[in-house]
């Protein structure tokens, strides 16, 4: 199944270096999510070729505007071209009023539902559930009321032997129970064990988005065993006192929670503007946890 993370933005408070605030897209299967929207998203999309039209699912971690100032733009463009299905927002329960008074003092009514759903950032909540994943909150510790996502694939059903089950004249009508799990018993009673017509699936993937945060263990056992995990990594380690008084994250930091949570690869973002270049935070954070890449924009991760 397709699992693939395209970043838009990947700067913190402000757009600079040619690096756009906060906002990734991710394609589950053909299915496509929105994770925060700063400002410059729109473009963004259309710059690496993501159609806004796919996208019914839209996270906003918190109410910093780096991570939501490019969602009204957003939902006013999805009207003027003519959406009707509707749209679902996952969000802090403000930023509906935000979004209200924008469109009151616009005098614009937006033709197609906006369907929300408000986290809670002092528990975990599971805030979609369909046939590809689940996805839940992470609570974090910020600032303000913040939390991650974590998406996290469904196992899939068993993969069919196609030349083993056609020589033995297995019904089509079975093969679903198969695909279950179930044995097949054959017209003459004989019974074939089901892992020997079928095997297992691959392991379901997963991906946690880590917003800004400072380092807390109090969401590692949440995220082990990540297949990717994305880690804000505002600031390079020598600034740690700057990123406990923000609540953020240095790249150091994000190298040691990726190694303590067990993750497969590390994807580090949300860079401070302080830095023009980023060598030196992805050496950081390589120095404790050797598979990190830096979230560089229109690159796309592919989660495997």
């Amino acid at each position: 199944m397709k699992f693939e993370v395209t970043i838009l933005g990947s700067s913190s408070a402000t757009p600079i270096f040619n690096r756009n605030p906060t906002s990734q897209a991710v394609n589950i299967n053909d299915r496509w999510y929105l994770i925060d929207c700063g400002e410059g998203t729109q473009q963004q999309m259309l710059r690496f070729d993501i159609k806004a039209s796919k996208i019914d699912h839209i996270f906003i971690s918190h109410l910093h505007g780096d991570h939501y100032l490019g969602l009204v733009g957003l939902l006013s463009s999805l009207h003027l071209n003519g959406r009707i299905k509707p749209l679902h927002i996952y969000c802090p329960a403000h930023l509906k009023e935000i979004i209200d008074i924008q469109l009151l003092y616009s005098e614009t009514t937006i033709q197609y539902p906006l369907e929300y759903r408000f986290t809670d950032a002092e528990k975990v909540e599971v805030l979609l559930d369909n046939q590809d994943i689940t996805v839940e909150t992470i609570p974090l510790n910020h600032r303000i009321a913040c939390t991650g996502f974590l998406f996290k694939e469904k196992k899939r059903l068993r993969k069919l032997m196609k030349e083993k089950i056609e020589r033995l004249g297995v019904p089509i009508s079975h093969y679903s129970a198969l695909k279950k799990g179930e044995d097949y018993v054959a017209p003459n009673g004989d019974i074939y064990k089901n892992d020997a017509l079928t095997t297992d699936s691959s392991d379901p993937k997963s991906y946690a988005y880590c917003s800004d945060t400072m380092y807390d263990e109090r969401y590692f056992k949440q995220i082990s065993d990540v297949t990717m995990l994305y880690h804000e990594a505002t600031f390079l380690d020598n600034m740690l006192d700057r990123a406990l008084e923000t609540h953020h994250t240095t790249a150091l930091q994000a190298g040691e929670i990726a190694l303590k949570v067990n993750a497969k690869r590390l994807l580090i973002g949300h860079f401070s503007a302080r830095y023009k270049t980023l060598n030196e935070l992805l050496e950081e954070a390589q120095s404790v946890f050797k598979d990190t890449e830096l979230a560089i924009e229109g690159r796309t991760f592919i989660i495997e």
